[in-house]
């Protein structure tokens, strides 16, 4: 159902891909003023940074990094009542649906941006079959994370008559983690590591970092365990809130 709605508003997404261009250029375009002569900055090459910044913005649709409000919207419009008696469990049912939009936003976006982009500046791409194959890993678990954390801010709506506010706000806070802004290697080492006490950076700074290179392996491993570590507890606290939220619930007809 998610993958037909999705595919319905095409225009819409060809608009979505025009800006994600525009701003994947401009974002070039600073980070080679920043690094100026330099070759490398904690690591990370000016070519990497270029492939980084150029993932992270094809990969903004598939991962819905600005946050989503359709679940909280069905809370304050009744229409949650109808997902309630589906033959389907709640989180199972969302993520589903919230997955059929991410596959098309992968391709007709994502690889298309891509596509477009290297147009202007050169992209790099995984050296192996075992490095794509870690990146699609990483990339599915981001995903994951991704979901469950915006199915748990939408929760907010079983306790405020108006959870937006509160959904602009933490969206806003894990794009800034997850290294969607810049990415980690090139923040302050005391920010970067705050970052990795959240689950924020398994989102998009990890996928990413797999797909440039710049993790490779025990550490590559590490990372990938860390990824499905925050997939399951963030899974997990979702039951717990769901559960606490819905009984909260009241709709008309009692």
């Amino acid at each position: 159902m998610g993958l037909r709605q999705q595919m319905a508003y095409r225009l819409a997404m060809w608009a979505g891909l025009a800006t994600n261009l525009f701003f994947g250029l401009l974002r070039v375009i600073v980070l080679i003023a920043l690094y100026q002569a330099q070759l490398s900055v904690n690591g990370m090459s000016l070519q990497q940074a270029i492939t980084y910044s150029a993932v992270a913005q094809s990969v903004i649709a598939f991962l819905t990094v600005f946050g989503s409000s359709d679940l909280m919207r069905t809370v304050y419009s009744g229409a949650i009542a109808t997902d309630l008696v589906r033959p389907v469990g709640f989180y199972g049912y969302w993520l589903a649906r919230d997955f059929g939009g991410s596959l098309v936003n992968l391709v007709g976006r994502g690889l298309v941006f891509l596509l477009l982009f290297r147009l202007f500046y050169a992209v790099d791409l995984p050296n192996d079959v075992i490095a794509w194959l870690c990146f699609g890993v990483s990339l599915a678990l981001g995903w994951w994370v991704s979901f469950s954390w915006r199915f748990l801010v939408n929760l907010a709506s079983f306790w405020t008559p108006d959870a937006l506010g509160v959904g602009r706000a933490l969206f806003g806070i894990s794009q800034l983690f997850s290294g969607f802004i810049m990415p980690l290697r090139l923040m302050p080492d005391w920010f970067r590591q705050w970052s990795e006490f959240t689950p924020f950076p398994s989102m998009v700074n990890t996928p990413i970092e797999i797909y440039v290179g710049l993790l490779s392996g025990a550490e590559l491993w590490r990372a990938l365990l860390w990824q499905a570590g925050w997939a399951l507890a963030l899974f997990g606290v979702a039951q717990l809130v769901y559960a606490a939220g819905i009984r909260r619930l009241v709709l008309q007809g009692g």
